[in-house]
């Protein structure tokens, strides 16, 4: 059956309330005798606090309580000493966020100190390697570097960048029954249901969480923090309820942040060109209390057929808060480090940097040695070329000007693992014809209550206007974390599945049922269309059919989940970035003119959004190459530039020219929905595409993000 609803422009269904304010954030929701709680952090790196003085907010007009006991909590890092700067110590409880901001600055706090590390440069502390990154090679890298023809070797770096969606980390926590609600800004309900019921050792069947609206996340509310924790904890002491925001500069104390990196990249290759070895050595800082992670050598060991690699990944333990995803996590590092060298090998064989890359393309994924499901990346390259005038590229660096600018191009490969995660959905059909899908997913932006709406509708055989996608409650059906691009394919999926079913249910009524034109039908040949049952002339409907049964309304629970696919088959998003920059040499400025990708990113369920989703990944493209960068006083971890007037950020006047497109292709054996994610895919090959073209504009090959005016002068 054609679909109607897939494939679609549509608009997102939640717009209007967005813009027009009716949409309800987590800080918005009006609940009766509310409080407000403020966090008071510490002030040092690593050490206790030998005493804490309360008197003088408690004095305050407005302030009910300050709770600095959470001894009886279990939160991710101690509670009995301080592990980073920022800590909380203390939570102002009060009538009025006024006066709780006013008594925490009353709060005054002691602390013994201990020697602390924020610099994951000194040399003093060892590096380690985690458990869940192990050496990794295949063939001979040593031999193979040894004797290739053409070598590149590289050091680069990347700062530390912190999150800053519009809407800051808030929660409002209320008890009831000793069962607790949460109104929380979290990418994933579920799994802060279970944080702070462990939190708090209460059963998580007793934790209710909504997040219906985000503003904005991009891995900031994957982990459940401290503010959630104490908001909970606050409410159940004073026994009301009570809300507890974070200011902009405590968000870049209290949530994580991408860490920043080292990296050393070495590749071997004939002089046709053909790479033959890779070594990737990788070090990220961490936190003392927990170990961190993410896939830094994903790309370099998977994205080209070399057949002699190795990676090595080490993390550096200091005295910081622990790291934390942001988006294309790990991956767009990695990535980083991988296409700038391959730009510098193709400089230094004098051949063209996509011919380079189309002509080290892999059979297969040589690291699991399984086939790949789709891989359109020579279309991607093909495309992007094509669309963005790749071939007025000049390529000796500095030989394009514009007036007394420098005008340079350059590009990388963009990839990302299809990640696919077990997911269930709830489908129900009303006696009116309309119908409702649940899962316990979210939408910070990317659409999914749309896009899963149209996989839903076209699922039902209903028109998408009368279907609705309902997210944001951790009590619905099981859904995943909504982060590292697996929403669509493992909710979507879930949603089809069970879609799918409930259809199947109310054919098998219709043919069952003496009282149905369909009656004695085979119920392989019903269609259905616009919530009509048709075959060979007969008619019957969703709502005659829930009438007959005297039904308001007929539901299926369902599940799906990836099962061992990822044991078949290797399936992962791939892409092509193009950049066009402007270099002023006199002041070092680095203006982004204009970027085109193109993507295989499986089946698109709606362009629209789609496209969107591709700026948005290309803005935070810019910002890593060219703006963001947390800079720490290592005198006692501080954050220097925590707020938005310090930690640059791309504004308008700095993406003029953004675009994509999609490469037409399906993946029907990584789920029944075709799709492979694209929220991460994105922002992968932005960095070092941006990089390559200020080189070709200048011929400095610059290794450090952000790309500083001062290294251009």
């Amino acid at each position: 059956m054609a679909t109607t609803a897939v494939g679609q422009p549509l608009s997102r269904v939640d717009a209007r309330r967005k813009v027009t304010g009716t949409a309800t954030y987590s800080a918005e929701h009006r609940i009766e005798g509310l409080l407000y709680g403020v966090i008071v952090n510490g002030t040092v790196a690593r050490g206790t606090v030998s005493r804490i003085s309360v008197d003088a907010a408690l004095g305050h007009p407005g302030v009910l309580h300050v709770l600095t006991d959470f001894g009886k909590l279990q939160l991710a890092h101690p509670v009995d000493r301080l592990a980073f700067y920022g800590q909380p110590i203390a939570v102002v409880v009060a009538e009025t966020l006024e006066a709780a901001t006013h008594g925490a600055s009353l709060v005054e706090a002691t602390y013994e100190r201990q020697d602390a590390v924020t610099d994951f440069d000194d040399p003093d502390i060892p590096s380690q390697t985690p458990e869940d990154e192990p050496d990794y090679s295949r063939g001979d890298p040593a031999g193979a570097l040894a004797s290739a023809q053409v070598k590149v070797d590289l050091e680069l770096t990347s700062a530390r960048e912190n999150h800053n969606p519009i809407e800051l980390p808030s929660t409002i926590a209320r008890w009831q029954d000793g069962r607790l609600t949460l109104w929380d800004k979290t990418q994933w309900s579920q799994g802060a249901a279970r944080t702070v019921a462990g939190a708090l050792g209460i059963a998580v069947t007793d934790v209710r969480v909504h997040n219906e609206f985000l503003g904005g996340g991009f891995g900031s509310g994957i982990q459940t923090y401290d503010h959630v924790v104490l908001a909970a904890f606050a409410a159940r002491e004073v026994n009301r309820p009570v809300k507890v925001v974070l200011t902009r500069r405590q968000f870049y104390y209290g949530t994580g942040f991408r860490p920043a990196s080292r990296h050393r990249m070495t590749l071997g290759s004939t002089a046709a060109g053909r790479v033959s070895a890779l070594v990737y050595e990788v070090r990220i800082e961490n936190a003392r209390y927990r170990t961190y992670t993410d896939g830094l050598t994903d790309l370099p060991k998977f994205l080209y057929g070399v057949p002699n690699t190795s990676t090595a990944y080490r993390i550096t333990p200091i005295d910081v808060h622990s790291p934390a995803s942001m988006r294309g996590p790990g991956v767009v590092l990695g990535n980083f480090a991988l296409e700038t060298a391959m730009d510098q090998l193709a400089h230094e064989l004098a051949v063209d940097p996509v011919e380079l890359r189309l002509c080290n393309e892999p059979t297969q994924d040589e690291v699991s040695q399984l086939p790949f499901s789709t891989r359109k990346l020579r279309e991607c390259y093909e495309t992007g070329a094509r669309r963005f005038g790749w071939s007025r590229r000049r390529a000796e660096p500095g030989s394009r000007t514009d007036g007394d600018l420098l005008i340079g191009m350059g590009m990388a490969t963009a990839s990302y693992h299809n990640n696919r995660r077990d997911s269930s959905a709830r489908a129900r059909i009303h006696a009116d014809g309309t119908a409702e899908v649940f899962a316990a997913s979210a939408d910070m932006g990317p659409g999914t209550t749309t896009s899963v709406m149209q996989v839903a509708a076209d699922a039902l055989g209903l028109p998408a206007s009368a279907v609705t996608f309902r997210l944001g409650d951790s009590s619905y059906p099981t859904a995943p974390l909504h982060a590292a691009a697996c929403t669509m394919a493992s909710v979507g999926s879930a949603a089809h599945t069970t879609c799918t079913a409930l259809k199947a249910e109310f054919i098998r009524r219709a043919v069952a049922d003496p009282n149905s034109p369909l009656h004695g039908a085979n119920p392989a040949d019903v269609q259905v269309r616009d919530g009509q049952l048709e075959t060979s002339g007969a008619r019957d409907t969703y709502r005659d059919i829930l009438r007959r049964a005297g039904l308001p309304s007929l539901d299926i629970t369902g599940n799906w989940g990836p099962g061992d696919a990822d044991t078949r088959i290797s399936t992962y998003g791939y892409g092509a970035v193009f950049a066009e920059v402007s270099v002023d040499p006199l002041l070092g400025l680095v203006r982004v003119r204009r970027i085109f990708a193109a993507y295989d990113v499986g089946r698109v369920i709606s362009p629209k959004l789609a496209h969107s989703q591709a700026i948005g990944g290309m803005v935070g493209g810019i910002g890593m190459a060219l703006l963001e960068g947390t800079v720490t006083d290592h005198r006692d971890g501080r954050i220097v530039n925590a707020s938005l007037a310090d930690y640059l950020v791309p504004v308008n006047a700095d993406v003029l020219d953004l675009d994509a497109a999609f490469i037409n292709t399906e993946d029907p054996q990584a789920d029944p929905i075709g799709v492979k994610g694209l929220g991460e895919i994105t922002i992968v090959g932005v960095a070092p595409a941006i990089g390559n073209a200020v080189f070709n504009a200048t011929g400095k090959r610059l290794t450090d993000l952000p790309i500083r005016p001062e290294a251009l002068l």
